[in-house]
């Protein structure tokens, strides 16, 4: 018989469902061995973050460093001040927004924050075996020199810790963060929580999916200002790769309709070879977008301050931890989950909550990624197709 295979969008709903009602009638003692696991489970991904680091965004920096080229530090460049773009809208639109539409809204989901606290049976503490600051310095330290050395046996020790890190992501983080999640929303449910997060849950995705849209009207504006081409005839060209990308989640996959669409906005084939399989690993726009309102959100529902400083420290390290992420199931947020919690003091609750809310937005997040790539091929093509760089340009595949 053939097995069946639950996406995981739908398993981490099933699991949100599940905890919201079994919450209401399951015994203390029945909770307790969730909670017991959600401790160690939290332990455990607080030991994986640092090697996530390092194993994923070392040989990523490898692999871009070995191309090194005007044209492709410029797309670099290019797709890094994007994505930090965009968490700074999302930052600036959140605050704005956030405050009167969330209201006097206040919840409490530290653990052992709740009027009765229900406690582990037992704990493990799995110390990491560094901090995410020391991760991501000798991510780049290493990543970048092996880029421009000829030390291929070093090379292919660290594309091999990449699998090592990628297989252990797929077998033990992604199958079990369901029963996370449902442990978490169990625990919710049964201290009364539950009706006022999925309140805030609603209001929260409305408003990133309304962000997303106008986020991508404004930089197709501004690459059609560059480009000289009708930003509004090119996102309607690029429509085809933001619909596979709602239904595959994944930019990687959706790379054959990107070049397509590209080829339909008129931007020449060997810098849309080029751009669009770059930007499908590095350009991130609409999950910082994500990742900034959700966090921000979930602080001013718990009354933890925060400033521009803060979030623009938050969002710049974000951008740079997401480089390898899809690569990874689960995505960018599996990737930012150090950030969150070394530059936010976000909590395993938290964490939580933020990794539920993002796979539950993650088609939309990648499509805003994908469109988004347009806009970047569509500057490129303006720089560089007078350019003879363009002849030196080979397709990369993802």
């Amino acid at each position: 018989m053939k097995k069946i295979k639950i996406a995981l969008i739908w398993r981490v709903l099933i699991a949100c469902v599940l905890g919201c009602l079994l919450g209401q009638v399951l015994p203390i003692p029945a909770i307790r061995i969730f909670t017991t696991f959600n401790y160690i489970f939290s332990q455990y991904i607080g030991f994986m973050v640092p090697l996530i680091i390092v194993g994923l965004v070392t040989p990523a920096i490898c692999r871009m460093g070995s191309d090194a080229g005007k044209m492709l530090i410029f797309t670099i460049a290019l797709a890094y001040f994007s994505s930090v773009t965009a968490g700074a809208f999302s930052y600036g639109a959140s605050s704005f927004i956030f405050p009167r539409l969330l209201g006097d809204i206040q919840l409490d989901i530290a653990e052992g924050n709740t009027e009765a606290p229900i406690e582990p049976f037992f704990t493990l503490d799995i110390p990491a075996l560094m901090d995410v600051t020391s991760a991501l310095v000798l991510a780049f330290l290493v990543g970048t020199l092996l880029a421009f050395t000829g030390k291929d046996y070093l090379k292919n020790v660290i594309f091999d810790f990449e699998e090592i890190v990628t297989k252990a992501i797929s077998v033990t983080l992604i199958p079990l963060l369901p029963i996370y999640i449902f442990g978490i929303f169990l625990k919710m449910a049964n201290t009364d929580e539950m009706l006022p997060v999925m309140e805030v849950f609603a209001k929260i995705i409305t408003v990133i999916f309304a962000m997303s849209l106008v986020w991508l009207i404004a930089i197709f504006c501004i690459a059609g200002a560059i480009s000289r081409k009708n930003p509004f005839r090119s996102l309607i060209s690029m429509l085809p790769a933001y619909l596979t990308a709602l239904g595959t989640s994944s930019s990687a996959a959706t790379i054959p309709v990107t070049l397509t669409c590209t080829r339909k906005c008129g931007i020449s084939e060997p810098i849309g070879n080029f751009t669009v399989p770059l930007c499908a690993t590095i350009h991130m726009p609409g999950s910082m977008m994500k990742i900034t309102a959700c966090a921000i959100a979930i602080m001013m529902l718990q009354g933890i301050p925060y400033s521009p400083g803060l979030m623009l420290r938050f969002v710049m390290l974000s951008a740079i931890t997401a480089v390898a992420a899809p690569g990874v199931p689960g995505g960018v947020i599996m990737a930012t989950l150090g950030v969150l919690s070394s530059v936010l003091g976000f909590t395993g609750a938290d964490q939580a909550l933020m990794i539920t809310l993002y796979i539950v937005m993650d088609s939309f997040g990648t499509a805003c990624n994908v469109m988004s790539d347009g806009a970047i091929a569509l500057i490129a093509d303006r720089v560089f197709r007078k350019n003879r760089l363009i002849s030196s340009c080979t397709q990369r595949q993802v």
